[in-house]
């Protein structure tokens, strides 16, 4: 139900350079420094609904933070990157879900599965640490318990999921 959107996500620039291992760091760290907005958030909300019991090791906000930290590094002014237009408006659009345990789980779906399924690759392309991409728990495990979470009601907002992330890429 969401494949066309995902395979939309997989098609933006932004990810074949990813991919292709020649992403300059500085760049990368900026694209980390959003995602954590976002996972900061939607973990927070996960945890309020109780989406990820049974979800050991799932969380990803704190290596993100590691990954970001490790590539900006230490900033004399103290600056920090911009937080994308994209970024600001999935906060937003999380604020009017934030009591939906089931759009909750859609973007778990969306974000977490994409790690622990395309990020084994991406790990192996992308500057830095990669602790984003670690789990010290079975991936498949955590893939089954996931899918056994969703339902097909679940589509629509993992689609808008899917185009915010295809946002943040672009």
């Amino acid at each position: 139900l969401t494949w066309e959107h995902h395979k939309n996500a997989e098609r933006q620039d932004f990810v074949k350079i990813m991919m292709s291992g020649n992403i300059n760091p500085k760049f990368y760290a900026i694209f980390l420094w959003n995602l954590h907005a976002k996972y900061d958030l939607l973990e927070a909300l996960a945890d309020a609904n109780g989406c990820l019991n049974d979800l050991p090791d799932i969380k990803r906000k704190s290596k993100i933070a590691d990954d970001f930290s490790h590539l900006w590094g230490e900033n004399p002014n103290g600056e920090m990157p911009e937080t994308l237009p994209s970024t600001k408006a999935y906060i937003e659009h999380m604020r009017h879900i934030m009591h939906d345990p089931e759009k909750i789980m859609a973007h778990i779906y969306v974000f977490h599965m994409g790690d622990l399924s395309g990020g084994q690759m991406i790990s192996k392309k992308v500057p830095g640490l990669g602790k984003m991409f670690q789990f010290s728990t079975d991936v498949d495990n955590l893939k089954t318990v996931i899918r056994s979470k969703i339902n097909d009601d679940m589509a629509e907002e993992a689609r808008w999921a899917f185009e915010s992330a295809t946002h943040l890429f672009k």
